[in-house]
Parts: structure tokens; C-alpha cells; sequence
């Protein structure tokens, strides 16, 4: 079968190794000069599969009040007359209670279980490497109380077989050494042993790399995608600046884009750009800079170490795609990397970078076949796309090759929102 690709993002290229595997042919376009030069560039380094939660939980209405009144919160709205933005948040507002945080949590973690053992199978196939490291990530608390909700989390990892340890403030030490260094800070933190690091840039580029010398995938760079070409029950063809691309099949993997290119095959996805911000900072001290990811719970900053740089990813800013580079959203990164780790790096040689994070209300991936015969999804991974982009592509390699999916798909296609 000839696949089309639209995206060579993390997820269209590991789209594209799975489904080259299988034996179609598989070529990737994208309005960029090469891969992952997007929200895949500079994203927060962690591949934490035990780590993937919902977004949308309880009590994040109150917190988000809350939020709006402090420097260095989490989570920033700028108002806007925006209807798209209202209605995602209304739909996300509907997914913030006990139950349905269970059903995407098992969700997410369902799929990212399954990346875990496909990332670990691809390194070991290809050879490929990219400053990855298999060290765990440790969630730090600094209150109590952050503590107590965490036990629904470890629910769902038992559920899930996913290795976890809850440590206390002098055990925290143990797993990343340099937090000794800053004592009383944190009352304690959760351990996924299984977790793991590593640049995202420098995998989807190596693994493009791969696929075009050994499986003979085609990449076709500074290609504009205009517009879905639809003939009957099936797409007919891909407008392009280079004319029209024909195929088989076609997968969207535009991420936040998605949503445009489909609204006129009658597909609509409640994907909504979550602005995320890095910064990328040199290591002057290896024994005080981190060794695998912390993610500091009260600013929901995740801190990985690459080899001779520290990665700080951080902040959701609801701001449409607005890629403005705000400067009190790099404070407040750079404000958690130096509280946490105050000798392991040089902040102020970093580079400031920001990015659109494909969001869906629930936090769970569209995977799968649309109302539309050929046309299928890979997208709206949220901050997670990194961590899930080697389980997503493998299933959908599955669904599309009409082999029996190594996991179960229900819940996981556009269908579920159809109500």
C-alpha cells in the first residue's frame, strides 16, 4: 500500500518506520527543510511513560483560579475572543472529575506502556542513538498534600504493572544525588524506575535518517500541505505547493494543525494548542546537574539531562498559536532549574525555545481510522507526544496492515467524540 505522511514530526517519522516495516510505501511531506523542527525541537527531553497523566483532573478548575494570580504558575490563559479556545475549555471542564480521569488515565498509560516496549525494541534494532539515558524520572513534592493525590495515580500504575516507589525527603537523594544539595526542599517524591530521557530532535532526525537509507521511506521537505482533495468516500488527493500527491492512505500527523485540514472532510478534532516553553541549558557541574528527569509537581517543570546540556520544559499558556517568545514564561523556568539544581548549569548561555502542544480535552491521542475511507490520524499527543510517539506508531501500523493491534484500541480513535 503507498502511505502518505503529512508531518515529520516525532510521530510522522515513527509513523513512518512502523508502517515501512510492514512492508507499504511510505512517503512523508512537511512544510519544513527536515524533521522535528517544530513542537518535536525542543520539548522537555522526558520519555515518561509512567509519568502520563490527564491534564484535565479534578480539582484543576479551583487551581486554575488560583493560578491566574501568581508569577510562576503552571498554567496561563490570555484572553482571547477566541470560540475554539472557549469550547475546549468547556470540554476539557467536563473531563475534570474523578471518573472520567480514570478512564483517560488508563487510556494514556495503555498506550505509553506499549511506547515503552517499542522505543526499547526500535534502539535495539536500529542502533540509533540520541543523548538517551534509562534512569527513571522522579516527580518531586513539595507539599503533603501533593503527596496524598498522588495515591490515585499509584492505583492506576498497579493496575497497569508499572513499576513506582513512593519516597520520602531522605530517599530522594538516593535517585538523583544532586538533590542533596538542596536540603528541606522537597517532602518526598514518586520514583518510575522505567522512565526514561533523551533528545527528541536528535531521534526523529536519526530515525528519518534510517528510514530513508534502510527502509526507503521518501522525505519531501518545503512542501506547503494546502488543502484534502475528496472524491465520494475517500480522499483523492493532497494540494501541495508542488502540485498534487496521490495514495493509498494518508495520515495526519500535523499535530496542532490537524484540526485544518480535516474540518472539510466532515472530521472534526477537538485539538487545541497548548504553548509550551524550554529552555536549554549548558552543564557546568555533572555532579550537580540531574541525571535522568525530575518533574517538580508545584510548577509542573520537567528538568532531563541530554550529555552536556540540561533541557527545562515547562508551562501550559492557552494563547492560540501565538509562537512569541515571552520573557516572564523563561523567569519562571529559569526560576525551578536554579531552585532545584542552583549549580549544575549555566541559565543565563541558555537557549529560549517555545512550541505548540497538540492538547485534546481528555489528554488521550487520536490513533486510528476516521469516517473518511482512507484518511487516518496519528495526532494530538499533548505533552506527551515524545513519550507515546513509538506505541502510536506501531498501532497504527497495525490498524492500517489490518493485523491484530498488540493493544486494545477502543477508546483511543476520533469515535469517541462523537457524542
Amino acid at each position: 500500500m503507498k502511505v502518505l505522511i503529512l508531518g515529520s514530526g516525532v510521530v510522522g517519522v515513527t509513523s513512518a518506520y512502523y508502517l515501512a516495516r510492514q512492508g507499504h510505501e511510505v512517503t512523508v511531506v512537511d512544510r519544513q527543510p527536515s524533521p522535528a523542527m517544530e513542537t518535536s525541537y525542543g520539548n522537555a527531553g522526558q520519555v515518561s511513560f509512567g509519568f502520563s497523566s490527564p491534564w484535565a483532573a479534578p480539582g484543576i478548575p479551583r487551581k486554575a483560579v488560583k493560578w491566574m494570580f501568581q508569577e510562576h504558575a503552571p498554567l496561563k490563559i490570555q484572553p482571547k475572543m477566541d470560540p475554539t479556545m472557549a469550547r475546549f475549555m468547556m470540554q476539557m471542564l467536563g473531563n475534570c472529575n474523578p471518573e472520567r480521569y480514570m478512564v483517560n488515565k488508563e487510556r494514556m498509560v495503555r498506550v505509553a506502556e506499549h511506547s515503552r516496549a517499542c522505543i526499547n525494541a526500535l534502539r535495539d534494532e536500529t542502533g540509533i542513538r540520541y543523548e538517551d539515558r534509562q534512569r527513571g524520572l522522579l516527580q518531586l513534592f513539595r507539599h503533603e498534600s501533593q503527596v496524598e493525590a498522588v495515591a490515585k495515580d499509584m492505583r492506576v500504575l498497579e493496575q497497569c504493572g508499572v513499576r513506582h516507589r513512593l519516597l520520602n525527603a531522605d530517599e530522594i537523594a538516593g535517585v538523583e544525588p544532586a538533590l542533596g544539595r538542596v536540603p528541606g526542599k522537597f517532602v518526598g517524591g514518586l520514583h518510575l524506575p522505567d522512565d526514561q530521557t533523551g533528545d527528541c530532535y536528535l531521534f526523529t532526525n536519526r530515525l528519518a535518517d534510517y528510514c530513508r537509507e534502510r527502509l526507503g521511506v521518501e522525505f519531501r521537505f518545503n512542501v506547503e500541505i494546502q488543502r484534502l482533495k475528496r472524491s465520494a468516500d475517500r480522499i483523492e488527493s493532497v494540494v501541495t505547493s508542488e502540485g498534487e500527491l496521490t495514495a493509498d492512505a494518508y495520515v495526519v500527523c500535523l499535530g496542532s494543525y490537524s484540526p485544518f485540514l480535516v474540518k472539510d472532510m466532515g472530521v472534526r478534532l477537538p485539538i487545541y494548542p497548548v504553548k509550551g516553553y524550554s529552555l536549554t541549558v549548558p552543564v557546568t557541574d555533572d555532579g550537580g546537574a540531574p541525571q535522568s528527569t525530575v518533574m517538580d509537581e508545584t510548577f509542573k517543570v520537567a528538568i532531563s539531562r541530554f550529555d552536556d546540556r540540561i533541557r527545562v520544559g515547562g508551562t501550559a499558556e492557552l494563547a492560540s498559536y501565538d509562537l512569541s517568545l515571552l520573557e516572564k514564561r523563561r523567569a519562571t523556568i529559569g526560576m525551578v532549574v536554579r531552585d532545584v539544581f542552583p549549580e549544575g548549569g549555566d541559565v543565563g548561555r541558555a537557549e529560549f525555545w517555545t512550541g505548540l502542544r497538540p492538547m485534546t480535552p481528555d489528554s488521550t491521542p487520536i490513533i486510528g481510522a476516521t469516517r473518511v475511507d482512507n484518511l487516518w490520524l496519528n495526532t494530538g499527543h499533548g505533552t506527551l507526544g515524545w513519550t507515546m510517539s513509538c506505541g502510536s506508531g506501531q498501532l497504527l501500523a497495525d490498524l492500517m496492515s489490518g493485523r491484530d493491534p498488540v493493544i486494545d484500541p477502543r477508546g483511543l480513535d476520533v469515535s469517541r467524540y462523537a457524542a
